[in-house]
């Protein structure tokens, strides 16, 4: 069902995916959009160690909304900073690329927990998280995307 990858000297271990998806935050969602275009948007995420799910937090309407309540099917790419070997000017950039099934997260209680896992990943001010969730929780929404298939690989832009 998913294509294998060409070039498996660059491929990168389920690992090494998982450690790109931990270090970065941010990547790009891609959903089938209106009139069957791609749409793309950049989101930040939280990647769940305990059930192997990516989580993202969104307001309740919009495009991507719309696109998901059609096709739950997506796909999500991070890629890191990248490193340049001594002497070289390429960067060496590694890339996880993520196919999967959206689902909507019901649960309250999980919402505000994912939501503050996700938050420490930008600051360490719990009372400016605390106040954000008391106030704007009820009104995000949470969705996750469980991976069918992913893989992930070291690319020299030279």
């Amino acid at each position: 069902m998913f294509r294998e990858m060409t070039r498996k000297k660059q491929q990168l271990t389920k690992e090494e995916c998982i450690s790109v998806l931990e270090g970065e935050l941010r990547g790009v969602l891609s959903v089938i959009g209106d009139d069957g275009y791609p749409y793309g948007m950049p989101l930040n995420h939280y990647y769940s160690k305990e059930d192997g799910k990516l989580y993202f937090h969104s307001g309740k309407t919009g495009h991507k909304i719309d696109a998901l309540k059609r096709c739950g099917k997506a796909s999500y790419c991070v890629y890191d900073s990248g490193y340049r070997r001594e002497g070289e000017w390429a960067l060496n950039i590694k890339s996880v690329i993520i196919f999967g099934h959206v689902e909507m997260v019901e649960d309250r209680e999980k919402i505000y927990d994912i939501t503050r896992k996700l938050s420490y990943r930008f600051t360490d001010d719990t009372d400016y998280i605390e106040y954000e969730i008391e106030h704007s929780g009820p009104g995000t929404l949470m969705f996750s995307l469980t991976p069918e298939h992913m893989t992930g690989k070291l690319v020299n832009e030279a």
